[in-house]
Formats: structure tokens, C-alpha cells, sequence
């Protein structure tokens, strides 16, 4: 019974369960900055492309 009463109390794994979850959060976080600022970027890369692209003949 004292066993069961050390493991139930036994919080060492808590930590690293916590940096999982942080780590989780900071790469969808991550994710979803990528995917809104990515389609700006691909605009104004078009943008710039056009502008510099030479007349057409």
C-alpha cells in the first residue's frame, strides 16, 4: 500500500508532460502564422513579378 501511495504522489513525469503541451501550442501556433503570413508573401512576390516581367512586343 506505501508503493501505491509514493506512485500516486510521484509527480516527476509532470513537467516534461507540460513542455510537451507548451511545445505542442507553440507549433500550431507556428503552423497557422506560416499559412496567413505565406499567402501575403505569394502575393506581393506576384506583384513584384509582374511589375518587373518585360512588356510584351
Amino acid at each position: 500500500m506505501n508503493i501505491l501511495k509514493k506512485l500516486w504522489n510521484d509527480e516527476s513525469g509532470q513537467g516534461m508532460a507540460e513542455y510537451g503541451l507548451i511545445l505542442a501550442l507553440v507549433a500550431v501556433v507556428c503552423i497557422v502564422a506560416f499559412q496567413t503570413l505565406g499567402e501575403g508573401i505569394t502575393s506581393k512576390i506576384d506583384t513584384v513579378n509582374t511589375q518587373l516581367a518585360p512588356p510584351a512586343p
